[in-house]
């Protein structure tokens, strides 16, 4: 049986905070009922599949690419490069398969993943298809979320704990009453016309 690692990222289309990816190897022994693209569920549902997920995976890894990588590479590179680098924390007898979410292999994990014999496609609604795509978008979400909720405790005013970031009606009102905090993309159009704090 081939290993399959699933791939997916959180948070491409946010104002503000890093994004986030999460590779999933989930094995032939997890037993998980109602995994599905995060997109699809609850945040309740999100955080009570998050810790069955960690348990049960063969192996898993979250990483990000910060609000200044985004700024500096554009929001798909700094994608790639938290893809690449959630892959890479994996133990290498893990990887046979490498699945991921959309259109674009991440350039740095190609030669990585042929160095290593490890086939690695990019498949449109992987994570609505690959169950360990699903679980990965779920574990992406899960801990994008929680560090917007660190970011609320520190810029309550723009209400981070509602939106993640997102440029909701409340998010922009917010933006024009206090401008950009540290933590807002500044290449992003809605962010770039105010000043940084």
């Amino acid at each position: 049986m081939t290993l399959l690692c699933g791939v997916d990222e959180a948070g491409r289309g946010p104002l503000a905070g890093p994004v986030f990816a999460a590779a999933v190897v989930l094995g032939p022994t997890a037993e998980i009922d109602g995994i599905a693209d995060s997109k699809k569920l609850s945040a309740a549902r999100r955080d009570a599949l998050a810790p069955l997920i960690r348990e049960q995976a063969q192996a898993w890894a979250i990483a990000s690419a910060s609000v200044a990588e985004i700024d500096s590479m554009n929001i798909l590179q700094a994608t790639m490069l938290a893809m690449f680098r959630a892959v890479s924390q994996l133990p290498p007898a893990c990887l046979q398969r490498i699945v991921i979410d959309g259109t674009t292999v991440p350039r740095d994990l190609r030669p990585w993943a042929q160095q290593r014999g490890v086939v690695v496609v990019a498949q449109a609604r992987a994570d609505a298809d690959v169950r360990e795509v699903s679980a990965a978008s779920i574990l992406a979400k899960t801990a994008r979320d929680a560090y917007m909720l660190d970011v609320h405790a520190r810029y309550p005013q723009y209400a981070f704990d509602q939106h993640k970031g997102y440029g909701t009606a409340a998010h922009m009102a917010a933006l024009g009453a206090h401008g950009p905090c540290p933590e807002h993309r500044r290449s992003f159009a809605p962010v770039a016309q105010w000043q940084l704090l």
